[in-house]
C-alpha cells in the first residue's frame, strides 16, 4: 500500500499544482507550454519519427513471428469479451472523440489551408490531404497503443505481475522496479494519462460547444465549455461507478452503433462515388508512400518542417501520451487472446475503419470546398463538421447524432481513463475502489478546464507534447523488456522439448 499511496499522492499533487498554476497565471502557463512544445518539436522531431517507425516494425514482426501463438493469459484461457464488444471498447477508448473532431477538419485543412507539399486547393493537395490523414491515424498510431497494451497484458496475465507500467520493465530493470525508480515510472505514466485524456476532453467540449452554436446559437465561450465539462463529468463518474462490464461496455456498443449510423448516412447523403474512388486511390497511395512519410523531416524546407512539427510530431506525441491509458485499458479487455490475434485486432482493424471514416467525412468536406458551395475554411476546427452537415439533406438529424456521439465518446473515454488511473494508483487492481475513480474523474476535468481557460486548443496541444516526451523513453524500455521476456520463454519451451510457444 505504501507504493500505491505514493504514486497516487505524488501524481495528485502534480495535477493540483498544474491546475492552480494554470488558473492563477493562464498567460504564464500558455507561454511556458508553448516554449516547451517548440523546443521538443524542433530538437526531437527526428527522434519521434524514428521511434514510432521502429514501433510499427516491431509490431509487424510479432504478427508473423512464432511468438504470435503465445496467449495473453494462462494455458487454455479464453477471451473474456466477445470480438465485437472487444473491438467496440478498444476503438471507443483509442480514437473516439478524435475521429469526430478531425473527421472533416483535418483533410480540409491539408487541402485548402496548409498543404503538406503542394499548392493549396489543387488536385495534388487533395490527394495528399487524405494520404497524410491516413498516415496520422493509421498503423503508426495503433502500433504505439499496441506495444504498450501487449506489454501490460503479457506481464499481467501471462506472468502474474501487477498491472502497472513499472512491472512490465522487470526483465530490464529487475529489482529497481519495486523501488523509487518504479514509483517514478508509474508517476510519469499516470501524469501522461491524465494530461492526454484531459486534452481530448477539452477537444470534445469544444466540439460539443461548436455543434450547439451551429444548431441553437449557443455562444462559443469558455463558460459554455465549462458547463459542458461539468455535466459530462457527472455522467461519466456515474458510468464509472457501474463497473467495467456495464457502463463502459454498454456505452462502447452504443458508440459503435451511432458511429456506424452517422458514417452510413454521410456515405449516402454525401458524394458517394467520389468518396469510394478517393478512398480506394488513397489506400494505394498510403502504402506506396508509407516509408517516405514515416521519415520525412524536411531539414532544408522551413515551411514544410513547420507543417510536420504542427501535425505529424503533434500526433505522435498525442498517441504516446494516450498510450498508457489506452494501453492499460486494451490490455484489461484483451485477456485470453493470442499475441497474433491481439496485434491484428489492435493494429490493422481500427486503422482500416479510421481510413474509411476520414475518406467519407474528409472527401465530403473537400467536395463542398471544391464546388464553391461554401467556404469551409472560415469556420473554427470544431465547427467544420457541422458546416458540412448544413450543406446536406437532413442536416439537423446529422448534427444531433454527431453531438450525441461526441458526448458518448467523451463519457467512455473519461470513464475508461478513471478506471485506468484508479488501477495504476492501487497497485494494478482490476477493480479499483470507487472513491479513487471519482477523484481521478474530477482531476481530469480540472486539467481540461484549466487548459481551455489558459489558452484554448493551442494550450491543450502544447501540454500534450510536453507530457508525452518522458513516456516515450518508457516505451523503448518496454520493447527491450518484451524481447528479453519472449526470448526467455522460447528457451524454456525448447528445454521442455516443445517446437513452438505454448498457448
Amino acid at each position: 500500500m505504501k507504493k500505491v499511496t505514493s504514486v497516487f499522492w505524488w501524481t495528485a499533487a502534480l495535477v493540483l499544482f498544474a491546475t492552480i498554476f494554470g488558473a492563477t497565471a493562464p498567460k504564464t502557463i500558455e507561454s511556458v507550454t508553448t516554449n516547451i512544445q517548440s523546443f521538443i518539436t524542433s530538437a526531437f522531431g527526428w527522434y519521434y519519427l524514428i521511434l514510432v517507425s521502429i514501433i510499427v516494425l516491431f509490431c509487424l514482426v510479432l504478427i508473423f513471428s512464432p511468438i504470435g501463438t503465445i496467449r495473453l493469459g494462462k494455458l487454455g484461457e479464453k477471451p473474456e469479451y466477445s470480438t465485437a464488444s472487444w473491438f467496440a471498447m478498444l476503438f471507443s477508448a483509442g480514437m473516439g472523440i478524435g475521429l469526430v473532431f478531425w473527421g472533416a477538419a483535418e483533410p480540409l485543412s491539408h487541402y485548402a489551408v496548409s498543404s503538406p507539399l503542394s499548392e493549396e486547393g489543387t488536385n495534388s493537395a487533395l490527394r495528399e490531404s487524405l494520404r497524410y490523414t491516413f498516415f496520422h491515424w493509421g498503423l503508426h498510431a495503433w502500433a504505439i497503443y499496441a506495444i504498450v497494451a501487449l506489454s501490460l497484458a503479457y506481464f499481467q496475465f501471462r506472468k502474474g505481475e501487477p498491472g502497472l507500467v513499472s512491472a512490465t520493465l522487470k526483465p530490464v530493470l529487475g529489482k529497481y522496479t519495486e523501488g523509487w525508480i518504479g514509483t517514478l515510472i508509474d508517476i510519469i505514466a499516470v501524469f501522461a494519462t491524465a494530461v492526454g485524456v484531459a486534452t481530448t476532453l477539452g477537444f470534445g467540449a469544444a466540439q460539443i460547444n461548436g455543434g450547439l452554436a451551429y444548431l441553437f446559437g449557443v455562444p462559443v465561450s469558455f463558460a459554455v465549455q465549462f458547463i459542458i465539462i461539468a455535466i459530462t463529468t457527472v455522467l461519466f463518474i456515474i458510468s464509472s461507478l457501474s463497473g467495467l462490464g456495464k457502463g463502459i461496455k454498454i456505452l462502447s456498443n452504443v458508440n459503435m452503433v451511432l458511429a456506424v449510423a452517422l458514417l452510413v448516412l454521410m456515405l449516402i447523403l454525401g458524394p458517394s462515388l467520389f468518396i469510394l474512388n478517393i478512398f480506394t486511390d488513397t489506400i494505394g497511395a498510403y502504402f506506396q508512400n508509407l516509408m517516405r512519410m514515416s521519415f520525412q523531416i524536411a531539414p532544408l524546407n522551413e515551411e514544410h518542417r513547420s507543417w510536420i512539427n504542427g501535425w505529424t510530431i503533434f500526433y505522435w506525441a498525442w498517441w504516446i501520451s494516450w498510450a498508457p491509458f489506452v494501453g492499460i485499458f486494451i490490455a484489461r479487455v484483451s485477456r485470453g487472446r493470442t499475441v497474433r490475434e491481439f496485434m491484428i485486432g489492435v493494429l490493422l482493424m481500427p486503422s482500416l475503419v479510421s481510413f474509411f471514416w476520414f475518406a467519407v467525412f474528409g472527401a465530403s468536406a473537400m467536395d463542398l470546398q471544391m464546388s464553391g458551395a461554401v467556404d469551409l475554411t472560415q469556420y473554427a476546427t470544431e465547427e467544420v463538421l457541422f458546416a458540412v452537415f448544413n450543406a446536406l439533406p437532413w442536416s439537423q438529424l446529422l448534427s444531433i447524432v454527431a453531438i450525441f456521439l461526441v458526448t458518448t465518446f467523451f463519457i467512455t473515454s473519461a470513464d475508461s481513463a478513471t478506471f485506468v488511473l484508479g488501477m495504476q494508483t492501487t497497485n494494478g487492481s482490476l477493480t479499483p475502489p470507487n472513491n479513487v475513480k471519482v477523484a481521478w474523474g474530477i482531476f481530469q476535468s480540472m486539467i481540461a478546464v484549466v487548459l481551455l481557460y489558459s489558452g484554448g486548443l493551442q494550450a491543450l496541444q502544447n501540454t500534450l507534447i510536453a507530457a508525452a516526451f518522458p513516456f516515450s523513453f518508457i516505451i523503448i524500455l518496454m520493447m527491450f523488456s518484451l524481447v528479453r521476456a519472449f526470448s526467455e520463454e522460447r528457451k524454456e519451451m525448447r528445454k521442455q522439448g516443445m517446437r513452438g510457444p505454448r498457448t
